[in-house]
């Protein structure tokens, strides 16, 4: 089916008749696709919000850009959405790209399948396959962060042929980060929270307990550039973390990658890569970009000191002058 990326002749179903909160699910979540629509307002480019299918699920995207333009998926991480792309998604409808931004399976919007099983690698590289795919593509440039970027490393290897370009933000090649998890107890302790993730029920309890608090503790007090989050951001992202179900679904990803291995064996990237690294990141040291020669041998690094996780909030600027030179976009 070739939806193309014309969200005005033909799309999923849209957002206001897709329910995913439940009746008596608190105030803040039932926001949520209000806090939709205002952010498309405020993007400043023609946008909208549907669902396409993923690999057995329906994700919740936002559509930007030209419908003939070269194809933007746009990945967040943990524990985001659609929306930590706010300041990408312009840039890029305005470089003539046709900008895909979903919500990942288990997050804000999106379908939120049962089971530890249901966030393997596997299928979370077949969900952003198959977006490629509901929209008539091939190939797409893959822009990710975090988690995302985990799911863009493995997507470029499992499926080169999909990749036309590949831009990840503090996400380490997986490679890189086992071998600091195996022997480098400095990233050990960075990574505390991926071992406290494995705990059943407690972490998705402590962090529901209050959705603002969450999004407070995560965006704003971790972040080096501590105007980079708006009241509006961080009530929009708790909103999406109020979902019922939701912090179990994305905790799960966590539990699914200690339990599940890749189908597939890790094998070089062919694609032309840029590998943006905020260096005051809380939780990934910068030796993690290190060495990545022999899996990603058409690789560039950018630095941007003074700048901690949220790199593409932080320092929208600097991220956006870099993406864009890399896709020869511009001038």
């Amino acid at each position: 089916m070739d939806l193309g990326c014309s969200w005005a002749r033909q799309r999923a179903s849209p957002l206001w008749h897709c329910g995913t909160a439940s009746s008596g699910a608190e105030p803040l979540a039932r926001r949520a696709r209000h806090f939709v629509q205002e952010s498309l307002t405020g993007l400043g480019v023609p946008a909208e919000s549907t669902y396409l299918p993923g690999k057995g699920v329906q994700l919740h995207v936002v559509l930007a850009g030209p419908e003939d333009g070269p194809l933007a998926v746009l990945l967040h991480g943990f524990p985001e959405c659609w929306y930590s792309w706010r300041k990408q998604i312009p840039v890029l409808a305005q470089a003539g790209y046709c900008v895909l931004t979903p919500d990942q399976r288990g997050y804000n919007l999106s379908d939120r399948p049962k089971g530890i099983q249901s966030y393997k690698i596997d299928l979370l590289t077949g969900d952003i396959l198959a977006l490629i795919r509901a929209l008539g593509r091939d190939r797409a440039t893959i822009i990710a962060h975090d988690w995302g970027g985990a799911v863009a490393w493995r997507l470029a290897m499992d499926y080169p042929e999909a990749v036309e370009r590949l831009v990840v933000m503090n996400a380490p090649h997986p490679v890189a980060l086992a071998k600091a998890l195996a022997s480098d107890w400095s990233q050990r302790l960075r990574s505390w929270y991926l071992f406290f993730f494995q705990l059943p029920w407690l972490p998705e309890a402590a962090l529901t307990l209050s959705p603002l608090g969450t999004a407070r503790l995560f965006f704003q007090r971790t972040a080096v550039r501590t105007g980079a989050f708006s009241s509006v951001d961080l009530e929009t992202m708790a909103a999406a973390l109020a979902q019922p179900g939701a912090m179990k679904a994305m905790i799960h990803w966590y539990r699914a990658a200690f339990r599940y291995r890749p189908a597939e064996r890790t094998r070089p990237i062919e694609a032309p890569t840029l590998l943006i690294w905020a260096e005051d990141d809380i939780a990934l040291g910068k030796s993690l970009t290190y060495g990545l020669e022999r899996w990603v041998p058409e690789l560039q690094v950018h630095y941007v000191p003074r700048c901690g996780h949220w790199v593409q909030d932080e320092a929208p600027e600097e991220v956006n002058e870099q993406m864009l030179s890399f896709l020869g976009k511009m001038g």
